[in-house]
């Protein structure tokens, strides 16, 4: 191990041992802690730093929260766990989580931290794929269907049918050549592919936000249940958030820290520079004019809610005021 790993696990340890005075302290002055749990959306990542970044910093101890932080990926979709139970809030797209409360599931959108969609369809220049047209009836890899939204519907409006494969964690398979197209996020596997050693001006990258699909991405929500049954949690836990992620984005080492130490504890095929990478991108992502922090606009949700309408999905969508819990 070199010296800087050394130091930086030091530095996380010292981390938890504050962490745990400051929940001891609350408890001392007669202050239970409540007890949740919080499912991201995927494996960990720098896409979630602000949450783990919350919980490193004692943020969610500090609104009275015994937070857990679970692993999640393609096993653990937020919507079964808070179905379950198992978790009182989850991470999803805002396309998402409008189609799973149009199945009976009953999100409410606590905070939204990504404002526009980063989402991507990535194909090869060499393999004669330049426009929509060019996929059709090709092999595209797919996240699961919590993911799919965007895509399907960017398939939908150009009328394509393709062979949809199963995508992991990975873009192995589109590197090899397994699939004509893969599915990617700007801040994530746009990179891994180019430090694959794929130049930029090899590859059609789709932006379905430039085909009309620009949906808000990563919010933080819990069910309706559980907002009515503890809104004072329910609060504590997007203010903790919200703290979380402008800390991550004022001390990115110190962040970048944290999360390694999820991805180390998860033994995950990734590296600190494509983390760096990552939070770099969802912080120019998640700071940009006209969307603050945490704030889901009423011109954002009513864009999606039409968007997945006129596709014929999530039809008569919750109002703006019954669906989004403003940031106290």
């Amino acid at each position: 191990m070199r010296k800087g790993d050394w130091r930086r696990l030091v530095a996380v340890a010292l981390l938890s041992w504050c962490v745990m005075t400051a929940a001891t302290g609350r408890c001392l002055a007669g202050e239970a802690l409540k007890k949740a749990s919080l499912i991201p959306q995927w494996e960990p990542q720098a896409q979630f730093a602000g949450f783990y970044v919350a919980l490193a910093k004692g943020f969610y101890a500090a609104e009275g929260v015994d937070m857990t932080i679970l692993r999640g990926g393609p096993g653990q979709p937020p919507s079964r766990l808070l179905a379950e139970g198992k978790a009182q809030f989850g991470t999803f797209f805002l396309a998402t989580a409008l189609l799973k409360r149009a199945e009976g599931l009953p999100l409410v959108n606590l905070a939204q931290f990504v404002p526009h969609s980063t989402q991507l369809l990535i194909a090869k220049k060499a393999d004669g794929i330049e426009k929509p047209a060019d996929l059709a009836g090709g092999k595209v890899s797919l996240w699961g269907p919590e993911f799919q939204l965007s895509t399907r519907t960017f398939f939908q409006r150009y009328g394509l049918t393709v062979e949809p494969v199963p995508q992991g964690f990975t873009v192995d398979l589109f590197l090899r050549g397994g699939v004509a197209a893969c599915s990617a996020m700007r801040y994530n596997e746009y990179h891994a592919i180019i430090n694959a050693g794929l130049d930029p001006e090899e590859l059609t990258v789709f932006d379905l936000g430039a085909h009309g699909l620009d949906l808000p991405e990563d919010g933080l929500y819990t069910l309706a249940s559980v907002l009515a049954a503890d809104p004072d949690l329910c609060r504590g836990v997007a203010r903790a958030s919200v703290r979380g992620w402008e800390y991550a984005f004022a001390h990115p080492e110190e962040a970048l820290d944290v999360v390694m130490s999820h991805v180390s504890a998860a033994h995950l095929p990734t590296n600190r520079m494509h983390q760096k990478w990552m939070l770099e991108s969802l912080r120019q992502a998640m700071t940009g004019p006209g969307d603050p922090l945490g704030t889901l606009t009423r011109l954002r949700y009513q864009a999606a809610a039409k968007a997945l309408g006129a596709a014929g999905l999530a039809a008569n969508a919750p109002s703006y005021e019954e669906f989004h819990v403003p940031l106290p």
